[in-house]
């Protein structure tokens, strides 16, 4: 898939505009389930971790327990879901556990899985959610910083289009609009929000995974998902969710914005501005969190050149006696 993009150069993209402190969990908490893409039981824990660590996935099934940043770097596949590390090791449909580690403002965690997946429970946030709370969230004294742009950032391929715009306070507000196209089973929607750690588990934390009869149909034909039914998660056929009811009139527009934060995770700071999405889904977020990452990451090492140049002294020759 090609990317377009409209960005400025990539030291001055990007600026600090506030600091929060960072947070983790209280105590360890656990959530079982079965896994969306494979139906197999899988059980994940939530480790607290020390300032800096991030959010760090472990496979404690495999030989030498292996560890996978939740970095944009990182990322291994994007098709119909967001998969961190090489694919023998890999963990895949991580969006649902990051956006409820984000969306709560948990920075520096430790997930642990006896297996290549979370826990579908029931296609959304909210089971991770009421762990996490549970638990209870701690404040580190170590500080996190919060980046705006200083123009539009704006990725795009054929019909779709994600973009970060500037904003003059710390607030992160999410704009998304849905539209599979005239003729289809889910209606257009848009829906907006100011994330907060309250607006998150209120608003967006009990939204599913959605998606039409046809593409369920798709996906058992290549093996995924075989075990699961309408009840299961939202399928939309010709008279709406089958087997199922929706909880918001726009569910499907919130869904979305779940994944946009659970995948913009990845940037590994805060943001701040005015995220607008058009049908955008994983590859144009993981787009846009690598090319902020990056963004970030120049201007931290323009910012470093910097200072070693200002602090160098300059010696003078000794003048020749005559």
């Amino acid at each position: 898939m090609r990317f377009g993009t409209v960005t400025p150069g990539k030291a001055d993209i990007v600026r600090v505009i506030g600091y929060r402190h960072q947070r983790t969990l209280a105590a360890p908490v656990s959530v079982g389930g079965v896994g969306f893409i494979t139906g197999a039981r899988v059980r994940l824990r939530f480790l607290p971790a020390a300032p800096d660590t991030g959010l760090v996935f472990r496979r404690t099934d495999l030989p030498d327990v292996p560890t996978v940043p939740a970095r944009a770097a990182r990322v291994s596949g994007t098709q119909r879901r967001t998969t961190l590390g090489p694919q023998h090791t890999s963990i895949t449909l991580v969006e649902h556990v990051l956006a409820a580690l984000s969306g709560l403002r948990v920075d520096n965690c430790v997930v642990e899985l006896d297996g290549a997946e979370p826990p579908g429970l029931d296609g959304s946030a909210a089971g991770f959610v009421a762990a996490l709370t549970g638990a209870g969230i701690v404040t580190q004294r170590t500080r996190r910083a919060i980046y705006g742009v200083t123009k539009p950032v704006v990725v795009r391929t054929p019909g779709a289009t994600l973009g970060l715009h500037p904003a003059d306070g710390p607030e992160l507000r999410i704009s998304y609009r849905l539209d599979y196209g005239p003729g289809t089973t889910i209606v257009p929607q848009t829906h907006t929000l100011a994330v907060t750690p309250e607006t998150f588990a209120r608003d967006l934390a009990a939204c599913r995974t959605f998606l039409t009869e046809a593409e369920a149909h798709g996906l058992r034909a290549q093996g995924v998902g075989r075990h699961l039914t309408g009840a299961d998660l939202l399928v939309f056929g010709p008279r709406g969710p089958i087997e199922n009811a929706v909880r918001f009139a726009d569910e499907p527009a919130r869904h979305k914005i779940l994944d946009l934060i659970g995948d913009l995770a990845l940037c590994g700071f805060d943001l701040a501005g005015h995220l607008v999405a058009y049908r955008s889904g994983h590859s144009l977020n993981v787009e846009l969190a690598r090319q902020l990452a990056c963004a970030v990451g120049a201007g931290a090492e323009a910012e470093s050149k910097s200072r070693k140049v200002a602090g160098r002294k300059v010696v003078k020759p000794a003048s020749r006696a005559a």
